[in-house]
Formats: structure tokens, C-alpha cells, sequence
């Protein structure tokens, strides 16, 4: 064979190609000059949803079932973000939930993978790969073009400010998309943030946000032999179980970083466990991401390895995984139509225009390690209030939308309705209002909220 034919059969003439095209270069002012290129458009779709975890898959399974072409975005290499990336195992919030919410608990049910206490009673823990498995199902059946490994790296807008594509990178290079309506479901407001919409970030006297968090599932213990180290209620009292936690890790030779660290049941002897707070750190730097993913890893096993060094009950204990994302609690907060208020949460206010009833509490977890090392006391308790569908929509930005906890709220609120138990229903409604628009010709901000209800 002739080494042109053989360069063409494998495909790699087009590949050696572009080594005539402009690379590159180093200046002398310390920066790297980039030419400029086309990037090719990959696709359309009517909604584009960015971020493929609870809320990403509820706004995307949604969208395509009212009939809207639809693709999905996400950076790893599964769906679910925190519940199967980041092996959360644990939803809060879900109880007063129907939609999406319910049918996402019912197929795990079937498959085996939600939680159930020795007495029969459903739990809200679920064994996270079963969860990949549902959602990349739930997706599938709605004809959800799925793309993984894929980060959205860049925005387009058109002179009336409009989003109409972004960009990606992937092994398949640089790609732009384009669509009618847009999601951000990314967590930190990545999407909304390139698009040029303003936001809020931390507390509004430090800057400051919560804590990271690196969850790990471990085995080698049984129920019945650490019995008072966890619950399968969410609704029992979990100061007891924690407390006591922290003391046995204490007397294995480490103090956990949190001061309130959990331990819950998958299955079996299968427990995911939450013991660990990265402090002071960005959910929207790699640098800190990186250092406290480090941190974090170092130290889940130094616990765990305290605990076997106890023997009885924890002798057998080991690290099954640590997650491959950390959770982040908070990033940016996308400017909306609608900025959900501490007022709202003391006040329990109805909305007209209402996605979700947002029962769970407020959930700081404390910024300053030196004051507290659990959650910080707010002096108020939050009484049931509304999500408005309008503080899912982009202020700044037409076409743009978000969903999960990068919607629109101050920092209070924002650590009630952060939780995964509200992600799917503002998700699931995000969705919805997407497909009605692209596919009506009309702004999110025109659809009715009496449309997708």
C-alpha cells in the first residue's frame, strides 16, 4: 500500500491538514495570541439546556416531551451533576413534590435503587448509579439529544440581546449551537454569566460563600452496628447521630472539618457519608477547585481510616468512592425578573406566578470556620413559601432562562432553596416555558404561567 492511500484510509490526511492553519503563539507580554477562527455549528435545537444535573435533566426531559427539539450539555461523563458525579445519595425537600420529582423517585423504586428503612418506610437516600441509569432513560425515551463531556465555554447574543448560541469544547474540538431558548442549569450560572447577565456572589458584607463538600460512600459496617451514628428519617432528630459521629472520629485521631458530619444508608452495607468543609474557596476558580477537591480527599480517608483504627463495629470500614465533583454549595446567583428575598422566607409568601413550594429551611453553612464550623444561626425560621417563575428568567439576557440554584435570590434565601428537592421542580417548569416559547415564537417572559401549570 502506497503511504498516501494508507494516510487516506485511516482518515488522517484531513488531520495532518491542519498543521498549515495559524497556531497559536506566545507574546512578549506574557499573554498567548489565539487567531481568529470560525467555529462550525454543530447543531440546533428549539431549547438548549447547559448543566445535566437534577434541574438540567427536569428542564430538558420536560421541554422535549411538550415537543420541543432539545438537546442537553454536560461536562461529565453521566447525568445527574451532584447526585451521581458528585454521589450526593441524599435529596432534600422532595416530599410535597409531584411532576418529575415523583416519577424520578417511582423509576428508581422499580429498579431497586431508593433507600428503605428496616421498617419498610421510603428514605431520601438513593444508590447513585442506579440514578444514572434512570435519568439517561428518562432523557432517551423523551428524544433528548444527549451531550456529554462538553463544557459551554462562550456565548453569542445578536444586537438586541438575544441568545442564539454557545459554544462548547469537547473531543470533537470547538462547536457552536444554536437555539430558540436557553436554560442555564449549571449550577454556578456559567451560561448566564458568558451571555453578559449581572449576578450577586456570597454574602453581602463578606463576599464570602458556604463551604464545599466531598462526599464519599464507604462499606464494611452494618446497620445494626452503628445504629447511633445515622438515621433513615429525615424527619427524626439528627443532632444525636451527628454528635456522636464527630466524637467517634474525634477519638480515632480526627476532627472532621465539619462539625455536624453524616452518615446515611444506601443500602445494605452501603452508607454514603458527609463530613467534610472546604472553606474560603470559589466555586468558580479551577485553582480552588482543585485544592479543595485535594483537601478534601486527603481528608475523608484520614477519617475513615480513624474509624477502622477504633475496630468493633468500623473494622472493616473502607472508602468504596469519593466523588468526582466536589459539591458546591454556591456560585452566582443570576440577576432575574423576580430576586426571591429573605422576606419571602420569613414572611412564607404565595406567588402568582408560583413553580415550587420551598418547605425546607434556612441552611448556611457557616463561612468563617473561625466562628462556627456547622451552620449559622439566621434568628428567624423560614415559614413554606413560592419560587416564581419569574426569578427563573434572565434579566439581562432575552432567550435565556435558569434553573437550580443559580436562579434569582439573596444569599439567605439562596441556602433554602438550593437543595435538590427544589432543583426538579423549577427545572421541570424552566423546561416547560422553554419549549411553549421557542416553539410559539414568544420570550419566556410572555408565556403564562396558567401554560405550563
Amino acid at each position: 500500500m502506497k503511504r498516501r492511500d494508507f494516510l487516506k484510509l485511516g482518515g488522517l490526511g484531513a488531520a495532518l491538514s491542519l498543521g498549515t492553519r495559524e497556531l497559536p503563539a506566545a507574546t512578549k507580554s506574557g499573554t498567548v495570541h489565539e487567531p481568529a477562527r470560525d467555529v462550525p455549528i454543530a447543531g440546533d435545537a428549539d431549547v438548549v439546556v447547559c448543566g445535566a444535573g437534577p434541574a438540567g435533566v427536569a428542564a430538558a426531559v420536560a421541554a422535549a416531551r411538550k415537543g420541543a427539539k432539545t438537546r442537553l450539555i454536560e461536562l461529565h461523563g453521566c447525568l445527574g451533576g451532584i447526585w451521581t458525579a458528585g454521589l450526593l445519595s441524599w435529596i432534600l425537600d422532595y416530599r410535597n413534590k409531584s411532576g418529575l420529582m415523583t416519577e424520578i423517585w417511582d423509576r428508581l423504586v422499580k429498579r431497586n435503587g431508593r433507600a428503605f428503612s428496616k421498617g419498610g418506610k421510603a428514605t431520601n437516600a438513593y444508590d447513585p448509579e442506579v440514578m444514572k441509569l434512570v435519568l439517561e432513560e428518562m432523557c432517551v425515551e423523551a428524544k433528548v439529544e444527549i451531550h456529554l463531556l462538553t463544557r459551554v465555554c462562550a456565548a453569542v447574543n445578536n444586537a438586541e440581546k438575544r441568545l442564539t448560541h454557545i459554544v462548547t469544547e469537547s473531543k470533537s474540538g470547538r462547536e457552536a449551537y444554536a437555539g430558540k431558548v436557553f436554560v442555564d442549569c449549571t449550577g454556578d450560572g456559567d451560561l448566564a454569566a458568558q451571555a453578559g447577565c449581572g449576578f450577586d456572589w456570597g454574602h453581602p458584607e463578606t463576599g464570602n460563600t458556604q463551604p464545599f463538600s466531598l462526599m464519599a460512600i464507604i462499606a464494611g459496617v452494618t446497620p445494626e452496628g452503628i445504629a447511633g451514628f445515622f438515621n433513615d428519617d429525615d424527619s427524626r432528630n439528627w443532632a444525636n447521630p451527628k454528635d456522636r459521629l464527630k466524637a467517634e472520629m474525634e477519638k480515632g485521631g480526627h476532627s472532621p472539618s465539619y462539625a455536624k458530619p453524616t452518615i446515611f444508608r444506601l443500602r445494605d452495607d452501603l452508607f454514603a457519608m458527609m463530613a467534610n468543609h472546604e472553606y474560603g474557596a470559589k466555586g468558580i476558580d479551577a485553582r480552588d477547585l482543585t485544592a479543595a477537591t485535594l483537601r478534601g480527599r486527603k481528608e475523608v480517608h484520614a477519617l475513615v481510616d480513624g474509624l477502622r483504627s477504633l475496630g468493633g463495629a468500623w473494622k472493616d470500614v473502607h472508602i468504596v468512592a469519593t466523588g468526582a465533583q466536589i459539591g458546591v454549595r454556591e456560585g452566582r446567583r443570576i440577576h432575574g425578573l423576580y430576586t426571591v428575598s429573605t422576606d419571602d422566607l420569613r414572611e412564607g409568601r404565595a406567588q402568582k406566578d408560583a413553580v415550587c413550594k420551598t418547605t425546607f429551611g434556612i441552611d448556611v453553612h457557616s463561612t468563617d470556620p473561625k466562628k462556627e464550623k456547622g451552620i449559622e444561626k439566621t434568628g428567624f425560621r423560614a415559614k413554606p413559601y413560592d419560587i416564581p417563575l419569574r426569578s427563573l428568567i434572565a434579566k439581562d439576557v432575552k432567550g435565556l432562562m435558569m434553573a437550580g440554584r443559580c436562579i434569582s435570590g439573596d444569599f439567605i434565601a439562596h441556602s433554602s432553596y438550593r437543595v435538590t428537592g427544589d432543583s426538579v421542580p423549577m427545572g421541570e417548569a424552566a423546561g416547560k416555558t422553554a419549549a411553549i416559547a421557542a416553539k410559539s415564537g414568544r420570550l419566556p417572559s410572555a408565556v403564562e404561567i396558567s401554560e405550563i401549570m
